[in-house]
């Protein structure tokens, strides 16, 4: 039986998130440091904020590695908007370059500022580049909802399930093995955000 923890962040979605989930039939639970990870079969790293303060905040509470033990594990991990920045290898976000968690080959950058407004906040269209079991049912090219002024962009094509645009192409959807990101909020895109969730909660980590 699916049991999902969604992280507990200083910052971010996380009311939303648990919302989203429960109105799709799901009980999800709040983890933090004080939480047995063991007892969970899936995992949410939401995220709103600064990079490098919540890879702080993460530190400060010794998170990485139960964050990285869980997903070595096998077991599905989500991150969603910064928490999906926070998979990848690094981020340049404030002009200082941070570690991410290394969970996918895909480094953080700044969307262009050249005619663009920053932060990209609205609908944008998100792109497929590959099946995956976390986006079947949903149809190509849809809208979903984006806030953020940084974005991934991978070193190697593999993770990379969806795509979008905003001065640059980057990197809304990115997979690899039994971990997931979704840089736009899929708990504010309506009937497709609440599909891919609940695709997430039923998947068994494998593609």
């Amino acid at each position: 039986m699916e049991r999902i923890g969604i992280l507990r962040m200083p910052l971010g979605n996380l009311q939303s998130v648990w919302n989203a989930l429960y109105t799709s039939g799901f009980d999800p639970e709040f983890v933090d440091e004080h939480s047995n990870f063991d007892d969970f079969s899936h995992l949410i790293i939401p995220g709103v904020g600064h990079f490098k303060a919540v890879m702080d905040h993460l530190h400060d509470k010794d998170l990485p590695k139960r964050i990285l033990d869980f997903a070595a594990s096998g077991r599905p991990t989500l991150g969603i908007c910064v928490g999906m920045q926070l998979l990848g290898l690094s981020s340049t976000e404030g002009d200082v370059e941070t570690q991410g968690l290394g969970l996918v080959n895909g480094m953080v950058t700044r969307l262009p500022t050249e005619g663009q407004v920053l932060p990209h906040v609205g609908w944008s269209t998100v792109e497929f580049k590959r099946s995956h079991p976390v986006t079947e049912q949903l149809k190509q090219g849809r809208d979903y909802y984006f806030v953020h002024s940084y974005a991934m962009t991978a070193e190697i094509e593999d993770p990379v399930i969806g795509v979008s645009s905003y001065g640059r192409d980057f990197v809304s959807i990115v997979g690899q093995d039994n971990v997931v990101g979704f840089q736009f909020h899929p708990e504010k895109s309506q009937a497709n955000g609440l599909q891919l969730l609940t695709n997430f909660a039923y998947w068994d980590g494998k593609c």
